[in-house]
């Protein structure tokens, strides 16, 4: 009996949001889910229903400038892109066959098992893998960043200066216009 040499399989990953903004606790999920693969790409959504207060491009260039220093610590090749299709057509686009998803609070895994069940069915090739938020960053979510930012409160721990920046600028063009 002969044995077949192992093939090196690259593992491609998808981890999708609005990002609106990116927060510490999304940047958290990154670096633990960059590194289980090879590869790991970065979708963030249009998602018109959530009415983001930063336009698609802003929130890419948010989350690009927040990668670097992920991919020297880590090793993955990372990857941001847009979509604006379902999340299965968007992870399948990319070559990917691991849709990663963070879990914060138990609402979140009501939500999140659903739509798991659903992109199963979509495509049982891609699995999905939930990351559990860790202690530091369960709390954080994009909503209550913004809500603080509005009330001029401190969001530095919560996003990177550049999001920070961003994000306040856009505060100010929504409050004067």
């Amino acid at each position: 009996m002969t044995t077949s040499p192992c093939v090196q399989l690259r593992r491609i990953g998808f981890y999708a949001g609005t990002f609106d903004p990116v927060t510490t606790g999304h940047l958290d999920v990154i670096e633990r889910a960059a590194r289980l693969v090879d590869r790991l790409v970065i979708g963030v959504a249009k998602n018109p229903g959530k009415n983001p207060l930063m336009p698609l491009a802003e929130r890419v260039e948010c989350v690009q400038q927040a990668l670097p220093p992920i991919a020297q610590r880590t090793g993955c090749e990372l990857a941001v892109v847009s979509f604006h299709s379902l999340l299965v057509e968007a992870v399948r686009q990319q070559g990917a066959s691991l849709i990663f998803r963070g879990l914060r609070v138990l609402t979140d895994f009501d939500y999140e098992i659903q739509m798991s069940g659903v992109n199963r069915r979509l495509d049982p090739s891609i699995e999905t893998v939930f990351l559990m938020a860790s202690e530091r960053t369960q709390f954080i979510s994009s909503r209550f960043v913004k809500e603080i930012a509005s009330y001029g409160g401190d969001i530095s721990d919560f996003v990177t200066p550049y999001t920070q920046e961003r994000l306040l600028t856009r505060l100010k063009a929504k409050v004067a216009g």
